[in-house]
Protein backbone atom coordinates (compact mmCIF):
# COMPACT_ATOMS: atom_id res chain seq x y z
CA UNK A 1 0.00 0.00 0.00
CA UNK A 2 1.77 3.30 -1.08
CA UNK A 3 1.08 6.00 1.11
CA UNK A 4 2.11 9.66 0.45
CA UNK A 5 3.07 12.19 3.71
CA UNK A 6 2.35 16.05 3.61
CA UNK A 7 4.36 18.06 5.89
CA UNK A 8 7.17 15.38 6.54
CA UNK A 9 9.99 16.90 8.28
CA UNK A 10 13.84 15.51 9.04
CA UNK A 11 13.28 16.56 12.34
CA UNK A 12 12.73 12.72 14.71
CA UNK A 13 10.97 14.32 17.38
CA UNK A 14 8.30 15.58 14.39
CA UNK A 15 4.80 12.94 13.94
CA UNK A 16 5.33 13.09 10.55
CA UNK A 17 9.06 11.77 10.93
CA UNK A 18 7.72 9.20 13.16
CA UNK A 19 5.05 8.13 11.08
CA UNK A 20 7.40 7.97 7.80
CA UNK A 21 9.38 5.71 10.17
CA UNK A 22 6.32 3.46 11.04
CA UNK A 23 4.77 2.95 7.61
CA UNK A 24 8.40 1.81 6.34
CA UNK A 25 9.08 -0.47 9.42
CA UNK A 26 5.33 -2.33 8.80
CA UNK A 27 6.28 -2.53 5.14
CA UNK A 28 4.87 -0.13 3.50
CA UNK A 29 6.13 1.88 0.19
CA UNK A 30 6.10 6.08 1.00
CA UNK A 31 6.44 9.16 -0.47
CA UNK A 32 7.22 11.87 1.90
CA UNK A 33 6.97 15.59 1.15
CA UNK A 34 8.06 18.32 3.32
CA UNK A 35 9.29 22.17 3.23
CA UNK A 36 12.96 20.82 3.77
CA UNK A 37 14.93 18.12 2.41
CA UNK A 38 15.83 15.28 4.47
CA UNK A 39 15.64 11.52 4.92
CA UNK A 40 13.64 9.16 7.00
CA UNK A 41 14.74 5.73 7.30
CA UNK A 42 15.12 4.65 3.41
CA UNK A 43 12.89 7.65 2.21
CA UNK A 44 13.66 11.16 1.18
CA UNK A 45 11.84 14.28 1.82
CA UNK A 46 10.77 15.72 -1.47
CA UNK A 47 10.33 19.71 -1.33
CA UNK A 48 9.26 19.33 -5.22
CA UNK A 49 5.36 17.83 -5.48
CA UNK A 50 6.02 14.70 -7.51
CA UNK A 51 3.60 15.51 -10.70
CA UNK A 52 2.05 11.71 -10.47
CA UNK A 53 2.06 8.89 -8.31
CA UNK A 54 0.92 5.78 -9.49
CA UNK A 55 -1.30 3.51 -7.46
CA UNK A 56 -1.49 6.05 -4.59
CA UNK A 57 -3.27 4.28 -1.76
CA UNK A 58 -3.44 6.77 1.15
CA UNK A 59 -2.38 10.72 1.95
CA UNK A 60 -1.67 11.25 5.76
CA UNK A 61 -1.67 14.85 6.51
CA UNK A 62 0.68 16.69 8.65
CA UNK A 63 0.06 20.10 7.34
CA UNK A 64 -2.43 22.34 8.96
CA UNK A 65 -5.16 23.77 7.89
CA UNK A 66 -3.84 27.38 6.94
CA UNK A 67 -1.19 25.75 4.48
CA UNK A 68 -3.38 23.13 3.03
CA UNK A 69 -5.34 25.67 0.43
CA UNK A 70 -2.27 26.21 -1.40
CA UNK A 71 -1.76 22.78 -2.54
CA UNK A 72 -5.48 21.35 -2.53
CA UNK A 73 -5.38 20.46 -6.45
CA UNK A 74 -2.00 18.27 -6.13
CA UNK A 75 -3.69 16.64 -3.10
CA UNK A 76 -7.20 16.08 -5.15
CA UNK A 77 -4.86 15.33 -7.96
CA UNK A 78 -3.10 12.36 -6.78
CA UNK A 79 -6.85 10.38 -6.48
CA UNK A 80 -6.08 8.46 -3.60
CA UNK A 81 -8.16 5.67 -2.33
CA UNK A 82 -8.39 7.52 1.00
CA UNK A 83 -6.94 10.74 3.01
CA UNK A 84 -6.07 11.16 6.50
CA UNK A 85 -6.59 14.14 8.71
CA UNK A 86 -4.12 13.91 11.61
CA UNK A 87 -4.78 15.56 14.66
CA UNK A 88 -4.49 19.28 14.28
CA UNK A 89 -5.12 18.96 10.22
CA UNK A 90 -8.78 18.40 9.94
CA UNK A 91 -9.97 21.00 7.06
CA UNK A 92 -14.16 21.16 6.35
CA UNK A 93 -13.51 22.59 2.98
CA UNK A 94 -10.98 20.25 2.21
CA UNK A 95 -12.79 17.41 3.79
CA UNK A 96 -15.91 18.00 1.86
CA UNK A 97 -13.77 18.56 -1.86
CA UNK A 98 -12.37 15.22 -1.26
CA UNK A 99 -15.81 13.31 -0.33
CA UNK A 100 -17.17 15.23 -3.38
CA UNK A 101 -14.24 13.66 -5.94
CA UNK A 102 -15.32 9.82 -4.27
CA UNK A 103 -12.31 10.06 -1.49
CA UNK A 104 -12.51 8.61 1.59
CA UNK A 105 -12.31 11.15 4.42
CA UNK A 106 -11.09 9.35 7.83
CA UNK A 107 -10.21 11.86 10.90
CA UNK A 108 -7.46 9.66 13.16
CA UNK A 109 -4.33 9.32 13.72
CA UNK A 110 -1.68 7.46 11.46
CA UNK A 111 0.49 6.43 14.15
CA UNK A 112 -2.80 5.57 16.44
CA UNK A 113 -3.99 3.47 13.23
CA UNK A 114 -0.45 2.02 12.76
CA UNK A 115 0.10 0.91 16.34
CA UNK A 116 -3.37 -0.89 16.75
CA UNK A 117 -3.43 -2.55 13.34
CA UNK A 118 -6.31 -1.43 11.45
CA UNK A 119 -4.38 0.82 9.24
CA UNK A 120 -4.39 -1.39 6.16
CA UNK A 121 -7.95 -2.61 7.25
CA UNK A 122 -9.98 0.66 8.12
CA UNK A 123 -12.16 1.84 5.38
Amino acid sequence: MKTLVIGASPNPLRYAYSAVEQLRWKGHEVIAVGHREGRIEDVDILTEWPTIIPDLDTITLYLGPQNQKPVYQQILGYHPRRIIFNPGTENPELMRMAREAGIEVVQACTLVMLSIGNYDQAA
